[in-house]
C-alpha cells in the first residue's frame, strides 16, 4: 500500500519489488493477447476511442492505431507541469500499470522503468485535461518519448532536450505500441493525483507552522490562553479543534508574557486570536477527508478498460476525477482560510494594541515600517477567493457528446497549487511581522516553543529599527516554512505537535 504520508518512499519500494517481479503485468497482457484472438469487440483494444468506439478497427491496423492515440492526444498548452509533479505522475502511472490490470506490453512498461531509473522526465503542459476520461493530454505529453516524440527536462530544469536525442544517445529505439498500449498509458487520474498528493503532503507541515505563528502572534499581542482550555474544546466534537488548541497551549507552556497579563482587564481578543482552535481545526478536518480520498487514489486502477484474472475486459469510468476534484476543491478553501485568518492577525499587529509601537517601528511617520508587507498579504488572500471557485461544479461536454459531464479536476489541481503558494507567502508575512512584534515584549520571555520559533525566524532575518528592504526577509521567511526549518526546532523544543 502507498501512503500518503510516506508517499515517495513507499512509491520507490514499490518500483523496485516490480522491478524484480513483473508477474502481475505479464498476466494482464497475456489476457490482451488472448482477446485479439477470439475474434471479438474489446474497446480500445480492436476498436476507436470515445465518440469512434463502434468503430472496428483491423488487426494490421492496432499498432498503428496506438501510436495515433498517443499523438492525436498530445495537444496540451500552457505552463509546464513542475518536474517534481510530473517525476510523480511518471511513478504513479508505472505503480498503476504494474497492479495488473491495465494488459499493457512488458516492452512499454520496461521503458516507462527505465524512464525513472534514468530521472529522463517529460515536459508536460498543465492545460488541457478535462479531468474525466482521465488526464488525456497531460499523460499522453507524459508518454511521448516512449515513441521518440516530446522532449524530456534536461539536467538544467529550465533547459530541454528531444527525447530522440536522448534515446539516441542512450543506443534506444522507440518502442512501437501495441494493442490497449496508448489506451493504457493515456487514460488514468495520475495529473490529479500527483498534484493533490504533493500539495497536501506540503500541507500537513503547513498547518503545524500555522499554529505556531498564531501562538508568536498570541504572545506579541498579550492575547489570553482562555479560549484554548481543554474544557472547551471537549464539549464540541471537532477533531482538529482539538489539535490545534492542544498545539498552542504546548507552545505557550512557562511564558512569562502570560503571567504579566495574567490579571489585566481585557475581556476577549478578537477572533483571529480567540478562534484559532475553531479555524485552523475546520481546515485541518477538511484535509483529513483529502488526505483519505487521495490515499485511496493512490492505491486505484483508473484505466479503462481494465483487464481481469478470470478474462474479463471490462469498460467502465474509474477514470473519472470526480473524488479527487471535489477533494483538491475543498481543500483550496481549507488551506484559503488558514491565510485569511494569518492576515488578520498581521492587521492586529501592527494597530499598537498594549504597549506595541504602530506599524511595529518606533520613529513612524518617516517610516512606514510593516505597513505594506500587510497590502501583500491582503492582495494574496484576496486572489485566493478567486481561486477558490470550484472547478469540479463544471462540466462542458466532449467528444461529440460522448463524454457528457467531466469533473474539471485539472483545473481544481493547478488552482490548489496556486492557492497554497500564496498561503505560505501570507505565513511568511506573519513570521516576519509576528518575530518584530514579539521583540518587544522582549525581554519577558514568551512560551518554550514560541522562543524557539522566534529564534530560529531570528537566525535568518534581523529586526528592523527603520524601512528597509523587506521581500529578501519575507523570502527568507517563506523558505524557512517550506523547510520545515521553524516546525523542526519547534518539535527538538517541545516535543511533537498534533
Amino acid at each position: 500500500m502507498i501512503s500518503l504520508k510516506d508517499l515517495h518512499a513507499d512509491l520507490d519500494k514499490a518500483i523496485a519489488l516490480v522491478v524484480k517481479d513483473r508477474s502481475a503485468v505479464i498476466k494482464s497482457r497475456k489476457v490482451v493477447d488472448a482477446a485479439l484472438s477470439d475474434g471479438k469487440t474489446y474497446y480500445g483494444i480492436n476498436t476507436g476511442f470515445g465518440f469512434l468506439a463502434n468503430k472496428r478497427i483491423d488487426a494490421d491496423k492496432l499498432e498503428k492505431l496506438q501510436k495515433n492515440l498517443l499523438l492525436s492526444h498530445a495537444v496540451g498548452l500552457g505552463d509546464f507541469v513542475p518536474k517534481d509533479i510530473t517525476r510523480l505522475m511518471l511513478k504513479l502511472k508505472v505503480y498503476s500499470l504494474s497492479l495488473g490490470y491495465s494488459g499493457v506490453s512488458l516492452e512499454t512498461f520496461d521503458r516507462l522503468l527505465m524512464f525513472i531509473e534514468n530521472d529522463w522526465i517529460s515536459v508536460v503542459p498543465s492545460k488541457g485535461s478535462l479531468g474525466a476520461s482521465g488526464d488525456l493530454a497531460p499523460l499522453a505529453h507524459l508518454c511521448l518519448p516512449l515513441i521518440g516524440k516530446g522532449e524530456f527536462w534536461a539536467d538544467n530544469k529550465n533547459q530541454m532536450v528531444s527525447a530522440k536525442s536522448v534515446l539516441e544517445k542512450a543506443g534506444l529505439q522507440p518502442v512501437t505500441l501495441k494493442a490497449k498500449d496508448g489506451l493504457a498509458l493515456i487514460n488514468g487520474t495520475q495529473l490529479m493525483t500527483a498534484y493533490g498528493a504533493h500539495i497536501l503532503q506540503r500541507a500537513q507541515s503547513l498547518v503545524k507552522n500555522a499554529d505556531i505563528l498564531a501562538a508568536i502572534s498570541l504572545e506579541a499581542l498579550k492575547g489570553s490562553i482562555k479560549p484554548f482550555d481543554e474544557k472547551i474544546q471537549t464539549v464540541r466534537l471537532q477533531p482538529g479543534q482539538k489539535k490545534v488548541a492542544y498545539n498552542v497551549r504546548a507552545l505557550l507552556q512557562g511564558s512569562d508574557i502570560l503571567e504579566s497579563h495574567k490579571h489585566c482587564e481585557k475581556v476577549q481578543d478578537p477572533y483571529s486570536l480567540r478562534c484559532v482552535p475553531q479555524v485552523h481545526g475546520a481546515t485541518r478536518d477538511l484535509l483529513d477527508y483529502a488526505n483519505t480520498v487521495f490515499e485511496n487514489e493512490l492505491n486505484s486502477v483508473t484505466d479503462n478498460p481494465l483487464v481481469f484474472d478470470d478474462g474479463d475486459i471490462i469498460s467502465g469510468g474509474n477514470f473519472h476525477g470526480q473524488p479527487l476534484a471535489l477533494a483538491m476543491d475543498s481543500a483550496a478553501m481549507a488551506l484559503a482560510e488558514i491565510a485569511s485568518i494569518s492576515e488578520r492577525r498581521i492587521y492586529l499587529l501592527l494597530q499598537g494594541l498594549d504597549g506595541l509601537p504602530t506599524v511595529l517601528v518606533n520613529d513612524s511617520g518617516v517610516n512606514s515600517g510593516f505597513m505594506i508587507p500587510q497590502y501583500t498579504a491582503a492582495s494574496l488572500v484576496s486572489h485566493n477567493k478567486i481561486l477558490c471557485h470550484p472547478a469540479s461544479v463544471d462540466s462542458i461536454p466532449s467528444c461529440l457528446g460522448q463524454e457528457d459531464h467531466v469533473s474539471m479536476g485539472s483545473i481544481s489541481a493547478i488552482k490548489l497549487l496556486e492557492v497554497l503558494k500564496n498561503v505560505e507567502q501570507v505565513m511568511a508575512i506573519e513570521a516576519f511581522t509576528s518575530a518584530q512584534a514579539l521583540d518587544f515584549r522582549h525581554p519577558t520571555i514568551a512560551g518554550v516553543g514560541v522562543e524557539a520559533a522566534h529564534a530560529e525566524i531570528r537566525k535568518h532575518v534581523s529586526h528592523k529599527e527603520a524601512d528597509d528592504f523587506f521581500r529578501k526577509d519575507i523570502d527568507a521567511c517563506i523558505e524557512l516554512l517550506r523547510s520545515n526549518s521553524i516546525l523542526s526546532t519547534v518539535e527538538s523544543s517541545i516535543g511533537a505537535l498534533q
